[in-house]
């Protein structure tokens, strides 16, 4: 199984005790949806391995602690450090409302301004902990739409379209020369399972 067959839910950041016990943080909309969780895809050395669960606790937030089969000392631990983890597509729930996606499947459609139209496609999301971003090609650069209910409000599945209302002289800022030395962000282009929640 490669990461297109799959969506990422979170990342383990650190080890908990001296038992091989790990955190992992959930980067979901509901973390409680994921407490019963059989097994999670570690990514390994840019390789999805399936592990365990033998116990999964959601402790604050979307932290969880989390005891895999196989994994008993801190050593072991320590070697999943910073692994994506990640659950094939077939697990995520249809959406059918409108106003609602998943960051992946998205990417290739076609963003629709009500101002503007036809812009250019979706290239991929960044989830960030301020801001959620959504990369889309136009001419030739990446413009960042930041998604909210007011920018991004409907998707239209059918014709695989993302309709935005685009703030005023938000392209622009794009087309200037030099402009895409580009907005300075801190994170990676994500596919987990977040959602437009609104």
């Amino acid at each position: 199984m490669t990461k297109d067959d799959c969506y990422q839910v979170g990342h383990i950041t650190k080890t908990h005790g001296v038992n091989g016990e790990l955190v992992l943080f959930l980067d979901v909309d509901d973390p409680t949806e994921y407490a019963d969780l059989d097994s999670v895809l570690l990514e390994v050395k840019n390789e999805l391995i399936p592990y365990f669960i033998e116990s999964l606790a959601i402790v604050k937030g979307s932290r969880a602690i989390v005891a895999f089969e196989d994994v008993d000392t801190i050593e072991q631990a320590e070697r999943l450090i910073n692994c994506g983890a990640f659950l094939p597509l077939d697990n995520l729930e249809p959406i059918t409302d409108e106003t609602r996606f998943y960051f992946h499947e998205i990417v290739g459609y076609q963003v629709v301004d009500a101002n503007e139209g036809p812009l250019g496609i979706v290239r991929g999301v960044y989830a960030m902990n301020a801001q959620d971003l959504i990369a889309m090609d136009y001419q030739g650069k990446e413009v960042l739409i930041p998604i909210n209910s007011d920018i991004v409000p409907t998707i239209n599945r059918a014709e695989q379209k993302l309709n935005v209302v685009l703030p005023d002289g938000l392209l622009a800022i794009y087309m200037e020369d030099g402009a895409a030395d580009k907005a300075e962000f801190d994170g990676d282009a994500d596919d987990s399972d977040d959602t437009n929640a609104h």
